[in-house]
Parts: C-alpha cells; structure tokens; sequence
C-alpha cells in the first residue's frame, strides 16, 4: 500500500541520515539498508549515490567512492589478529594495525561477498556474489570466486 511505501521511505530517509553523522565524510544520497553495521563509523567516507546493504559489515579505514551497489551480507574487513609470534597463543597477541580499503566509483560488489584489508577496488568493477577478494580488482573487470580472480573484463 501507499502507507507502507510512505513508512519503507522514511525509515530509510532516517537511517541515512543517522549514518550522516558517524561517517568521516559522505556525498548526497547515501543510502544505509537495514541491519548495516559500521561500528561507529570512524575512518569512513561513502561517496553520493552509494549504499551499505542489508546486514553489511564494514569498518574503517575504508573510502567508498560514487554509485557504490552493495549487496546483502558484505563483510569489508580492515584489521586482523597479530600472528607472528609462536611462543604465545595468537589470542595474547593483539591486532595489527588497521589497513585502509578503497573502493572506486561504479562499483557492484555481490552479495556475501568478503573483502580483505588493505586493497584496492578499481573503478567499474564487479564483484560476484560469495567471492573472497585477496589481491587488488583492476578497474572495469569482472571478479568471482575463492579467492576472487578475474573472469573477463567490461571494456
């Protein structure tokens, strides 16, 4: 009905700019699905046009560009568990630093999909649903698969 699509636009309206205020940085027209989670949305910047979907989980430090799609279930993962050491157990030897993500302008990333810290999204790229990104995606490729690996390019 009209009254449900009227409350669906507020909600989402309200969530946006919720968000607003946690991020580092934000364009025009961000939208934030249910259930994303962002922690406080420290070292996070999210270009207009673009979206953390539904059930997301994402941290800084990560820059989103312009006319992001983002599926269901997305894990952007920053930092990791410092696991040099074999004298103590990993669980005593604290975090690595965080390192940042980038994800360029017109980029669709799958649902499910899982992105490690420290790389590189190019611009236009896809990235298929359920795939592990390991390494860098160039610009305008298509990427699927665990670990994720080029299948074709859009140009």
């Amino acid at each position: 009905t009209n009254n449900t699509l009227m409350i669906s636009k507020i909600i989402r309206w309200l969530r946006s700019n919720v968000a607003c205020g946690c991020f580092d940085w934000h364009g025009k027209n961000i939208n934030i699905e249910k259930g994303a989670d962002f922690g406080r949305g420290t070292g996070i910047s999210i270009g207009d046009n673009s979206g953390i979907g539904v059930n997301c989980v994402v941290r800084g430090p990560l820059v989103m560009g312009s006319d992001i799609m983002m599926g269901p279930n997305v894990r952007i993962i920053t930092g990791k568990h410092n696991t040099e050491r074999t004298d103590i157990p990993m669980r005593l030897q604290g975090f690595l630093p965080n390192k940042l993500v980038t994800i360029g302008d017109d980029v669709w990333i799958g649902d499910g999909v899982i992105i490690l810290p420290g790389l590189n999204i190019g611009k236009g790229a896809i990235i298929g649903a359920g795939a592990v990104v390991t390494k860098d995606v160039p610009e305008y490729s298509v990427v699927a698969g665990v670990p994720a690996k080029v299948v074709k390019y859009r140009k």
